[in-house]
């Protein structure tokens, strides 16, 4: 065991918790403190790590104009491929109608209260993005409001230039020493996954495919067709990566995604896959990813999507062009401000709903089994973090093929 690879202990690990939450089902639910220490520790790291690599890897990028270049094409990559995923869940959601038919008494089998939210508008939401106190952000684990002060502190100092050398050297030696951390904590990945993907087979077994199933079936050939139609173009003609290396190497960031369905969680293996494994230089790999994992939801904007399109398919809601088109961009708005953390997607999605006039009672069965969609849309939001920043390392000339082909 000690000669596997971690991505192979993970792979492992993840296929073992599928055996034992098959054979043990609600019992295996024993082993769920594993996994909770496990995301816990993730977590642990998550706001030092991204605080300390996204300063330090502006400093890395010392021409002021090259990072204006590499901070607009981020932006443009991540914004574009959200609404695109919006649209295609959208038409998914239209092409296989799964609230048509569907009997509203099977909403009464859930009672879970639903809150309702006023969904932010743009104003609130910029605003929203800026710290107003940076220590309180760091506490909190505000991701965005972290990476905006540590992009501050970044470009700050490579205004300064060798004024602030011993702040970027300070800035430097933290990453290393999160880095290290990270390693510690990705150690024990192999058992979090495993006991992760263990209770959530455990604690849902077949039955959640019930009244939802046509729901689940639409919300993962949404994700599918995201794959196929944007990421797949993205990297042949833009990243120009083999597919086949790309769908290898990227095996063990998937399984990390659908155990902890964490955006932020999964950044620490993210991060290690990207710049070890797929040869993105280092400075590159700790600007993108961070900002990605708080703002690029592409996976989230597909259920949203096709979550609003089913709710009106079940209540027998006539969504006129006008309102759809307001829902692509609702849930653009709604993607950048969404937590990326387990669940997060929930109150985001009872904020849609009231937003658009739609009834909240299927909110409780959907929350009861949102983890199963949940795993969908983490990987999908990660994946679309990776497509894009091989896509600006391609075009800034800071892909290594040795690595990447290696």
């Amino acid at each position: 065991m000690k000669k596997l690879s971690l991505s192979t202990k993970v792979a492992i690990g993840f296929a073992a918790g599928i055996v034992l939450g098959l054979i043990f089902q609600e019992k295996v639910l024993v082993i769920k403190p594993v996994g909770m220490i496990f995301l816990t520790l993730i977590k642990m790291i998550v706001v030092p790590l991204v605080f300390f690599s996204i300063a330090s890897s502006v400093t890395g990028i010392d021409n002021i104009q090259r990072l204006k270049r590499i901070g607009g094409k981020t932006l443009l990559y991540y914004v574009s491929t959200t609404v695109l995923a919006g649209c295609i869940g959208l038409t998914v959601a239209h092409l296989l109608q799964p609230g048509a038919g569907m009997d509203i008494s099977a909403l009464a089998v859930s009672n879970q209260p639903t809150e309702n939210k006023e969904i932010p508008n743009i104003g609130q939401t910029i605003v929203s993005l800026f710290p107003a106190n940076p220590f309180q952000a760091l506490v909190e684990g505000n991701l965005m409001q972290v990476i905006v002060f540590s992009l501050f502190l970044g470009v700050s100092m490579v205004l300064l230039g060798e004024r602030a050398k011993m702040l970027r050297d300070l800035m430097s030696t933290g990453t290393e020493v999160m880095y290290k951390m990270t390693a510690l904590v990705m150690a024990l990945s192999p058992y979090g996954v495993a006991a992760l993907i263990a209770c959530s087979i455990g604690e849902y077994g077949i039955q959640v495919f019930g009244p939802l199933a046509q729901f689940i079936l639409t919300d993962y050939l949404g994700l599918l067709a995201v794959i196929l139609l944007v990421y797949l173009a993205m990297l042949k003609w833009i990243a120009k990566v083999p597919l086949g290396v790309f769908f290898k190497k990227i095996l063990p960031i998937w399984a990390v995604t659908a155990s902890t369905t964490s955006s932020s969680g999964t950044l620490p293996v993210t991060t290690e896959v990207v710049e070890k494994k797929l040869g993105v230089h280092n400075e590159l790999a700790q600007f993108t990813l961070p900002i990605g994992a708080t703002m690029n939801m592409n996976g989230a904007v597909v259920y949203y999507s096709a979550a609003v399109i089913f709710v009106s398919q079940i209540y027998g809601v006539d969504l006129d062009v006008t309102s759809q088109i307001t829902l692509i961009l609702l849930t653009t708005l709604v993607s950048i401000g969404s937590p990326g953390i387990p669940g997060g997607g929930i109150v985001m999605t009872v904020m849609l709903l009231s937003t658009m006039g739609l009834p909240l009672e299927i909110m409780g069965l959907i929350a009861g089994m949102y983890r199963i969609l949940d795993m969908g849309h983490t990987t999908l939001n990660v994946t679309g973090d990776v497509v894009s920043t091989l896509c600006i390392a391609r075009k800034e000339k800071m892909l290594d093929d040795d690595i990447l082909n290696g």
